[in-house]
């Protein structure tokens, strides 16, 4: 008689898992959710502790916080570099250093056939702290932008703490929610979105 109750249990925590991360999520209106249903479908996330999902359905709002901002100012040097310097920018503006550890990461990935890759851009495989690097290098190019790189390299410090923490599932207090928030929103009025 122990099997049908365990069965039972097992589903009835899968339903209450389900249910624990809808309700974490904020419903946006308009808001497609199909890929993010179909990518939920596709992970066991019935069989995984209930706290711990979510907990770390909490800290999915702050990793996608980080990423588009991590990614968007990818785009702003790239697009600043392009229209500065020209298509030799990759060649002509980013350090030795960082060229030679961008391409190491992605010949790394180039060796794993099966797993998708990071992206097509250059940029893609440098990592946050040497955006900074980057930009200090080529601070003429944007200095419209961003008066000191000091400041930049504040944000980018302040937010790889976070981003760290968070990619190695660790829970960020509310007050370092506030932080990254904070400084994604000074990096936006200063930068642009």
């Amino acid at each position: 008689m122990g099997a049908p109750a365990d069965l039972y249990s097992f589903v009835y925590r899968g339903v209450l898992a389900d249910e624990a991360v809808r309700q974490s999520l904020p419903a946006k209106d308009g808001e497609g959710k199909g890929p993010e249903l179909d990518i939920q479908r596709r992970l066991p996330l019935e069989v995984l502790d209930d706290a711990l999902v979510v907990a770390a359905r909490k800290m999915a709002w702050v990793y996608t916080a980080i990423a588009a901002f991590e990614n968007s100012v990818r785009a702003f040097i790239e697009e600043r570099l392009l229209e500065k310097v020209g298509a030799t920018w990759w060649d002509t503006a980013v350090s030795v250093q960082t060229k030679t550890d961008a391409e190491k990461r992605k010949k790394d990935e180039e060796q794993i056939r099966w797993h998708g890759s990071r992206g097509t851009s250059p940029l893609a495989y440098v990592q946050l702290e040497d955006l900074v690097l980057i930009i200090q290098n080529n601070h003429a190019h944007f200095k419209d932008m961003i008066p000191t790189v000091e400041w930049a390299r504040e944000i980018f410090r302040t937010l790889t703490r976070s981003r760290n923490v968070i990619m190695h599932s660790g829970q960020l207090t509310l007050a370092d929610v506030e932080r990254v928030a904070m400084n994604i929103r000074d990096w936006l009025r200063q930068v642009g979105g």
